[in-house]
């Protein structure tokens, strides 16, 4: 089998308001796949399960996205997510308050012969 990439889209994501790193995820995934169309899948005849999708997420505190939680809103595929050192936190300090500003890559790979 041959994996190769096909497709890299990015996006960004934010929550605003509480410091909810997975929802800054979830965010920057969908704007990356707003960006995209996988038309190749039908017009390759390509199986949606044989569909490799390799997420990365950036975020100043990985270990608090849920990947698990962002792999569900992938729509096709075998998805692997993980989370790693990158992204924003622009901190309120008159409120207390912060707001995460998540990056996004996602790559397809298929098996070309």
């Amino acid at each position: 089998m041959t994996l190769r990439r096909v497709i890299l889209e990015m996006g960004a994501g934010n929550d605003l308001h509480g410091g909810d790193y997975t929802k800054a995820a979830k965010r920057a995934v969908q704007d990356a796949l707003h960006h995209s169309s996988l038309t190749m899948i039908r017009t390759l005849g390509v199986e949606r399960d044989d569909v490799q999708v390799e997420v990365t997420i950036g975020v100043q505190k990985p270990n608090e996205v849920d990947t698990d939680a962002v792999k569900a809103t992938l729509p096709v595929g075998t998805v692997a997510v993980k989370a790693v050192q990158g992204g924003l936190d622009v901190i309120d300090d008159e409120r207390d308050d912060i707001a995460v500003i998540a990056s996004a890559a996602i790559a397809v790979r298929l098996d070309l012969e």
